[in-house]
């Protein structure tokens, strides 16, 4: 009697499963016929690609629909980078073939030659390809680029240590039939074995370029830049950070030829001299973004001469530039209305009067977002009470600004506490109570790309308290869980987390007592940071 009620249960189990199933099939069948196949490929189109990847498991039916090569048109795989090699981007390019407009490879250092040649010959529609850091490939990719892909219009090589001005040269090859004479963006930053002489062959062969960034290439000099300025009439945007050969005469043929530039990032090309801030104000009013920071040869003369011509100036990196005095901050501004960012980190001569005359212009009554004053240690509270009218100010960094008080700090968050203020970044101990980003700093040791951290704390009250209760005198050192083990932002940018790992590290703010006791220090300090992926993470108790 058992066995037979257990048989009846087992029978009504399995037909109401087999009703499910059908019921499932049922409205699938429904959903395919009601929409028609165009409608069903769009709404696809909408889909990232592991969603893509999840519905091509459904049936038969949407798998057709989820590999349809119209809804791989931009693909980036950056998520998957430690698991992308060959085979993926060879069948892919097969499976995608004319359709594919945009890849994005950025980390995926498993890729190699053979893999992007094959796509080269797959995927000849391509429009915008990101290779940075695909460590392993070499001129031969360019080569098939420039073979293949005639639409080629943005591409990214930055940190492809292998790529020389051979790359250069197939892509910009003016045979028939060949070259990527399309091509208006182009990243080569830290290609160190590219020199001038790739750059002239591209200047020749791709005069559509507007964007050119070559951060670290120090083999490029004046005559590369030059002629990139006189074949590239549009170019729009130019980086040549720590390119170190770069002179005043570079900058001048810019100044000439090259009226619609918007940015210029000159950092760490430390030969530059006034002149080129005159050449810039004459003859590229467009100007936008200027980051000169670390050219320490510059004055007020220059930037008075460039502010009086470039109104539309909205973001200024002049950090390091040791010369400069309330008079640039004068000149900014008369001139500056449209000013939203502002670095002065280091410019040791910058007083509060200085900080007066920009806290009552226009700019920073609407504009001004950011500003950093880290290590300027002629400011004081006077400075802080200056800005107080600033009603858009976000982040102002005043780190190691030795006669601003907790006081100062204070009131500057309370003036500001309703115009949205993110974050007030000191040396002091008590602007700890309430924190939204700490740095760990020692001049002189590391660079500074490497051991700036800025890290932005998106706090629960949970943990705002008991950092609140912290002992006077500690030093509060947040670290990302996926910054593990030790690793330093170099973007200016902050980096929002939910989930922070906290470590408390008694007598640890490095002070001026000389430069092998900073070293000591700090490696201290990284050691101890290496050691933090063990802690349980605050929030989750």
């Amino acid at each position: 009697m058992n066995n037979q009620n257990h048989n009846n249960h087992h029978g009504k189990h399995s037909k109401s499963k087999s009703e499910t199933s059908q019921f499932t099939y049922e409205d699938d069948a429904l959903l395919n016929k009601k929409l028609p196949k165009e409608l069903l490929l769009r709404i696809f189109s909408f889909l990232d690609v592991v969603s893509l990847c999840r519905c091509a498991q459904v049936s038969k039916y949407w798998n057709m629909l989820a590999l349809d090569g119209s809804n791989w048109q931009k693909i980036d795989l950056f998520n998957f980078q430690t698991v992308i090699e060959g085979p993926v981007v060879e069948y892919m390019s097969q499976r995608c073939g004319g359709f594919l407009k945009s890849l994005s490879l950025k980390g995926c250092q498993s890729i190699t030659d053979a893999a992007l040649q094959t796509f080269a010959q797959q995927c000849k529609h391509i429009e915008t390809l990101i290779l940075h850091k695909c460590m392993k490939i070499t001129d031969l990719t360019c080569e098939a680029l420039g073979k293949y892909s005639k639409k080629l219009r943005k591409l990214d090589l930055s940190s492809c240590c292998h790529i020389t001005d051979k790359s250069l040269k197939y892509l910009s090859n003016t045979a028939p039939d060949r070259g990527c004479h399309q091509l208006a963006y182009l990243d080569i930053s830290w290609c160190h074995f590219v020199s001038s002489e790739g750059v002239i062959a591209l200047a020749e062969g791709c005069p559509k370029i507007h964007t050119f960034f070559c951060r670290g290439c120090t083999q490029i000099n004046n005559e590369g830049i030059e002629k990139l300025a006189i074949c590239a009439e549009n170019l729009m945007k130019l980086n040549i950070r720590n390119c170190s050969e770069i002179t005043d005469e570079a900058i001048a043929t810019l100044g000439l030829k090259c009226p619609g530039l918007t940015l210029l990032c000159a950092s760490l090309c430390n030969r530059l001299t006034d002149a080129s801030l005159v050449a810039l104000g004459q003859g590229c009013p467009e100007l936008t973004t200027l980051e000169v920071s670390g050219c320490n040869l510059l004055t007020d003369a220059g930037f008075q001469a460039l502010t009086r011509s470039c109104h539309n100036l909205e973001k200024m990196d002049l950090e390091d530039c040791l010369q400069i005095t309330d008079a640039t901050l004068s000149h900014i501004a008369a001139y500056c209305h449209h000013l939203n960012a502002l670095s002065l980190s280091h410019c040791e001569l910058i007083t509060d009067e200085g900080i007066r005359q920009l806290g009552s212009s226009p700019c920073a009554m609407e504009h001004l977002q950011v500003l950093e004053l880290d290590n300027c240690p002629l400011i004081t509270d006077a400075a802080l009470e200056h800005l107080m009218g600033c009603q858009s100010l976000t982040r102002i960094e005043i780190y190691d600004c030795q006669l601003i008080t907790c006081t100062g700090i204070r009131r500057l968050r309370l003036a500001v506490e309703g115009n949205g203020i993110a974050n007030v970044v000191s040396s002091s101990d008590q602007s700890l109570h309430n924190p939204t980003a700490v740095w760990i700093e020692a001049p002189g040791i590391f660079s500074r790309d490497q051991i700036r951290c800025r890290l932005s704390l998106m706090l629960s009250p949970r943990l705002e308290s008991q950092l609140a209760r912290g002992e006077r005198g500690s030093h509060f050192a947040f670290v990302h869980p996926h910054l593990l083990p030790f690793s330093l932002s170099s973007s200016s940018s902050s980096i929002p987390v939910s989930r922070l790992h906290v470590s408390i590290l008694r007598e640890c703010r490095i002070k001026e007592i000389g430069r092998q006791r900073e070293r000591e220090r700090m490696q201290a300090i990284i050691a101890h940071l290496q050691k933090l992926s063990s802690l349980t993470t605050l929030g989750e108790k």
